[in-house]
């Protein structure tokens, strides 16, 4: 704006360029404010991709993790099943070979009885009525005596052996006049589980040293 001094004499002229000065830097004034407001919106809007996108990245970053995580976790512990599975087999396996060469060696005497015939794993045929597996069987002409063998033994494991005197006689019908006898062995055992055994009238039948001792005291017919 040009400058008047108090001398000069104020004209329509000068005040209209003083005007048109002051709509001119209104005017120049608006625009830089525009400007300056449409390029810092443009540097939020790029803010808010970069946080969108990074954001985006982080969050599937994550779920890949997760993903790779829980991936990893069940491996683990299939494997572990696997593992376990495979080490209680094998302890039910040492278990069974090893109470039925106990008895076949010549520990066919008990229950009262001496039996004829031992069994090892006997399994109900396909068309069976109930399915169900026989650990060791003993047979002799009017009884039949199923020891049920558990690597270590628990008291969830006595109904087990009640059943399969049921299911033995519906399976097979051919001994279904036979007196069945019932026996749990274990490579161990422990006071209450062989205090329910015996009230129960199932025999106990456990490694004691190297030798196998069966308590047979309380046994009934099932």
């Amino acid at each position: 704006m040009n400058s008047v001094s108090e001398n000069q004499k104020v004209t329509p002229e000068i005040v209209w360029e003083a005007f048109r000065e002051t709509d001119r830097q209104l005017k120049e004034s608006r625009a830089n404010f525009d400007r300056e407001l449409k390029e810092s919106r443009a540097d939020f809007d790029r803010r808010m991709e970069d946080y969108d996108r990074q954001r985006k990245e982080s969050n599937a970053d994550f779920d890949r993790q997760r993903k790779e995580s829980n991936a990893d976790f069940d491996r683990r512990i299939k494997k572990l099943e696997e593992l376990t599975g495979s080490w209680a087999n094998n302890h039910g396996a040492f278990a069974e070979d090893y109470f039925f060469n106990s008895f076949e060696k010549g520990k066919q005497n008990f229950f009262g009885e001496r039996f004829d015939r031992i069994e090892k794993n006997v399994h109900t045929h396909l068309d069976a009525k109930i399915k169900d597996e026989y650990d060791i069987v003993f047979i002799n002409g009017k009884s039949v005596a199923i020891i049920e063998i558990k690597y270590k033994a628990h008291e969830r494991n006595i109904p087990q052996v009640i059943k399969k005197a049921e299911t033995f006689r519906a399976n097979f019908p051919n001994y279904a006049s036979h007196q069945i006898y019932l026996g749990l062995a274990s490579m161990s055992f422990y006071p209450k589980l062989e205090k329910e055994c015996m009230n129960q009238g199932i025999a106990v039948v456990k490694q004691v040293g190297d030798t196998v001792v069966i308590n047979d005291s309380n046994l009934k017919v099932f």
